[in-house]
């Protein structure tokens, strides 16, 4: 059976405040695991007005304090924003605090202009060239297999579950080599998303950590009682879509209704493409979606995004989207 997860940027409404957030997101957290979902991921980003998961590995703490059994992690965390030792350091320290709980998604892309760069104190281009590097430093720091100058204490010895994140086939070859689970980021960009899936399993060498391919790809989804309900929540994410895509992100707008109406075809265009990975509708038009799309993926899990205006409102739609799809089948 298919294994359904929870991705959460922390968004961030209008109207609302950075702690309005994170509490929303503790109580997704807690949510999503009385409702049976694996895993609970939140993903770095920095500067985003409307995104409150800067500060991740902080995060995760909180979600893990709210929660007792889900597995809590980063979706991800982008490597070259920091050292290897500083993330062996954080994630061997959420291990002790929740201990057999943490999974360490990992990203190459520096998603950040000059002045992020400056803020941050590097050059991250450059920073994300040694990204196959680093990923081997930050594993050997916590696991040992490689004899370094340095311990990471804590860190050392962690069980903590490594993934690799990614939207290209760069990620898909450094998965396989690696021996790594493979996270696709089909919600936001799913160019990729079978050629990389494609070479991942083609290419996949067994590590100690796992033997044989492992693939979770994400979906936006929002369920609702009707069609125009779960059509009206989906398009605060869609604004926020386009505003990003424009240059110009903010916190996470109230509902429009019939938004994709009333925008420039270039803007429908992108949001029509972004919507082979999504699924918009009621729960047997859930399900359908999802079915189908776990059948052309194969995906061992899939982890559901989809920010609403209305924190009930998700909690509601994954109610929904759950009960759904019990039966769905890879």
């Amino acid at each position: 059976m298919t294994q359904f997860s929870v991705l959460d940027l922390v968004p961030v409404r209008e109207g609302g405040s950075v702690s309005e957030a994170l509490n929303n997101a503790a109580q997704l957290a807690a949510h999503a695991e009385g409702l049976g979902c694996k895993r609970f991921w939140v993903a770095e980003h920095h500067a985003i007005d409307g995104i409150a998961g800067g500060a991740t590995s902080v995060v995760l703490a909180h979600i893990g304090n709210a929660t007792s059994t889900i597995r809590i992690g980063s979706g991800g965390i982008m490597l070259p924003n920091h050292t290897p030792f500083q993330i062996a350091e954080q994630f061997g320290t959420l291990d002790a605090l929740f201990p057999g709980r943490i999974d360490l998604g990992l990203g190459r892309a520096p998603g950040a202009g000059p002045e992020l760069q400056r803020a941050l104190r590097k050059d991250l281009h450059k920073a994300s060239e040694y990204f196959p590097q680093d990923v081997l430093e930050l594993r050997a720091l916590m696991t040992g297999d490689t004899d370094l100058p340095i311990k990471a204490t804590p860190g050392l010895g962690a069980n903590v579950e490594f993934w690799m994140l990614g939207s290209s086939l760069f990620g898909a070859q450094l998965a396989a080599k690696l021996g790594m689970p493979y996270a696709f980021a089909a919600h936001f960009a799913p160019d990729h998303l079978d050629s990389a899936l494609e070479v991942y399993r083609r290419d996949f060498q067994p590590s100690e950590a796992l033997g044989k391919p492992h693939v979770m790809v994400a979906m936006n989804v929002f369920a609702a009682d009707t069609h125009e309900e779960a059509q009206l929540l989906a398009s605060s994410q869609q604004q926020s879509f386009v505003a990003l895509r424009s240059g110009t992100p903010g916190k996470l707008p109230p509902p429009i209704a019939d938004y994709t109406s009333t925008i420039p075809t270039p803007a429908r265009a992108m949001l029509d493409h972004l919507g082979q990975a999504a699924a918009v509708g009621t729960p047997d038009k859930v399900r359908s979606d999802i079915a189908a799309f776990t059948t052309r993926t194969r995906a061992d899990e899939i982890i559901l995004c989809g920010a609403t205006y209305d924190p009930a409102a998700r909690l509601h739609s994954l109610k929904l989207t759950l009960d759904a799809c019990q039966t769905v089948a890879i």
